[in-house]
């Protein structure tokens, strides 16, 4: 089973209109990106996550317990408000972020139970906790209790310096992280920010996969490495689009030895994860036009 732990937050998705900004709420956030994807495209799931107790927390508490996942912990903090994402879309289809997230509810996560750590294979991490120190703390003693019972560690970077005081504190927070985790995920341009030398020396012997947009996605993993293409989609919102794509990834991984897994069959998870990631690029939001099982395999084993 897949069981994805952080953050759980609002997209607001703006358009202008007549000269005003309008915002549709959506629900958001990678890690419950992730597994939501991951549920659609027919995995063991399940998440944790906090919310404030409040209109915008009780509908998102709502919605994540209409997923159907094998287990949903969504804790409703009643001093917290909601985090929001306010996200603007450019003519292409690729988004920006403005985080309101001045001591809100996503790192204040529980303690999770034994039993939910005991029933990972993968143990799937958001990053937006960073942000604080309770919430690297939370992320390190997780990761230690994960290893008790050999769960894979996954952990998606999805950088954000603006919820830090600057990049460089960013980018050493980020560090204490990634050496603890045994599958990781990077955009193109987060490859850029932590540097060639420290993703294909110091993450050596992690499972790492880089999203190239349209270019397709790369894996690296103790020495070898490959690239698969992707589709071309009519993009209308890339939010979500990396989430949908490493679900795709976490799905296909979800009960393999990694170390046994061969060069071809590294290259066919990334063409699969491909496809998730594209189709889910045709509507506004990052959940509402996930691709079906169906959708995909179409595409997948047709290799288009």
């Amino acid at each position: 089973m897949i069981v994805c732990v952080g953050e759980i937050l609002a997209d607001m998705i703006g358009e202008e209109k007549n000269g005003s900004m309008f915002y549709e709420q959506k629900a958001g956030g990678a890690p419950f990106n992730v597994a939501c994807a991951a549920k659609k495209f027919g995995a063991e799931v399940a998440f944790a996550g906090s919310v404030g107790d409040d209109l915008i927390g009780k509908s998102l508490s709502a919605f994540a317990q209409k997923m159907g996942f094998e287990g949903c912990y969504v804790y409703e903090n009643p001093k917290k408000n909601t985090t929001l994402a306010f996200v603007s879309i450019d003519k292409t289809g690729e988004r920006s972020f403005c985080f309101f997230r001045k001591n809100t509810a996503d790192a204040f996560i529980p303690r999770l139970s034994e039993k939910l750590i005991k029933s990972a294979d993968i143990l799937h991490i958001g990053s937006l906790m960073l942000s604080e120190k309770r919430g690297v703390e939370f992320i390190e003693k997780l990761i230690k209790r994960a290893r008790k019972y050999s769960a894979k560690i996954s952990f998606d970077v999805n950088f954000r310096s603006d919820i830090f005081k600057d990049e460089p504190e960013a980018v050493n927070t980020y560090k204490k992280i990634l050496p603890l985790v045994d599958i990781v995920k990077f955009s193109e341009d987060e490859t850029d920010i932590f540097g060639k030398d420290y993703i294909e020396g110091e993450l050596r012997d992690k499972l790492v996969f880089i999203t190239l947009g349209s270019k397709g996605s790369r894996w690296l993993f103790k020495g070898r490495s490959g690239n698969a293409p992707t589709i071309k989609v009519d993009c209308v919102d890339t939010t979500g689009a990396g989430d949908a794509f490493y679900a795709g990834v976490l799905t296909k991984l979800d009960g393999k030895n990694l170390s046994v897994i061969t060069d071809g069959e590294f290259e066919d998870i990334l063409r699969f994860a491909n496809v998730c990631g594209a189709l889910n690029t045709r509507g506004k939001g990052a959940i509402d036009c996930l691709p079906s099982l169906e959708e995909i395999k179409k595409i997948y084993n047709g290799r288009a």
